[in-house]
């Protein structure tokens, strides 16, 4: 008996774990939002309410997008749930540039700095905008002391303030 192969599909395979996102009735507001702030990113799928409920037939209940490769999923599950800072999204920035450039953009229409680099945007959901060698930076005690130091100062993360402080030059 031949084996046969299995019937290709045109979807790609998907997402081991996706963050999920409760939202009360802007789900699609935000994930088009988010969309417009990261590259490579764009909506995936919308579904509505049907008959059944629980939210107003035709109004959207899940959204399916994806953030440069990163897949998530926003719900309009109602007001019962808020975000807050026991989870957050955290993005890795390789320039000042572009922890400049996402720092601005999750920050602007009603958006809230934080400290450390933390951060709360518009619907808030909390974001942690850090470079790249952040891992490299804190490579040991000594160093990673002092640009803990020049963090715990810092709403915005400065990039040249952490590398003076990793070489010891305040």
């Amino acid at each position: 008996m031949a084996a046969t192969n299995p019937t290709p599909t045109s979807q790609p395979k998907q997402q081991k774990i996706t963050t999920f996102l409760w939202f009360d009735g802007n789900a699609e507001e935000a994930a088009n939002f988010y969309c417009s702030v990261f590259k490579n990113s764009r909506i995936l799928n919308i579904a509505r309410y049907g008959e059944a409920g629980p939210g107003p037939k035709g109004t959207v209940m899940v959204v399916d997008f994806e953030l440069d490769g990163q897949n998530l999923t926003a719900l309009n599950g109602g007001p019962q749930f808020k975000f807050n800072e026991a989870i957050s999204l955290v993005i890795h920035c390789d320039t000042q540039d572009e922890i400049d450039y996402y720092w601005e953009k999750l920050t602007s229409d009603g958006g809230q700095e934080s400290m450390c680099g933390w951060l709360k945007d518009k619907y808030g959901l909390s974001w942690q905008v850090v470079p790249s060698i952040l891992p490299e930076l804190f490579r040991n005690d000594e160093t990673g002391n002092k640009v803990l130091q020049a963090v715990m100062q810092m709403r915005k993360l400065d990039l040249a303030t952490m590398q003076k402080a990793a070489e010891g030059r305040s």
